[in-house]
């Protein structure tokens, strides 16, 4: 069976930093693109930044560039989303996507919440 489990986040103040990660199981992400998108209360979901299959490139938002960097480690089957210099409007709930033409999969979401 397939999962997507993040994991990581929480409660952090304006400045502050956390790591997030995605566990996958039940399929390998070395042949998928992995993407984190979060949702904010009452907005539409939006694409945080992608890495390639082989983590060689990554793209990001341009309101998280310089902020917000992406990692993967196949070997763990796990990607990951570091994220510094948080702000309030990075409150969210955070979901990672696994993405290649003929599947994609989701995880459940954590929430990622930034106020003093």
């Amino acid at each position: 069976q397939v999962h997507l489990v993040e994991s990581g986040g929480g409660l952090v103040q304006p400045g502050g930093t956390l790591k997030l990660s995605c566990a996958a199981s039940g399929f390998s992400i070395s042949s998928y693109a992995m993407n984190w998108y979060r949702r904010a209360p009452g907005k539409e979901r939006e694409l945080v930044g992608i890495i390639s299959s082989a983590g060689i490139s990554t793209n990001y938002a341009d309101s998280m560039k310089g902020r917000f960097t992406i990692s993967r480690d196949n070997n763990k089957n796990t990607v990951y989303l570091q994220m510094n210099s948080l702000k309030p409007e990075d409150t969210a709930v955070y979901y990672c996507n696994a993405w290649r033409p003929s599947s994609a999969y989701w995880g459940q979401g954590t929430q990622v919440t930034v106020s003093s």
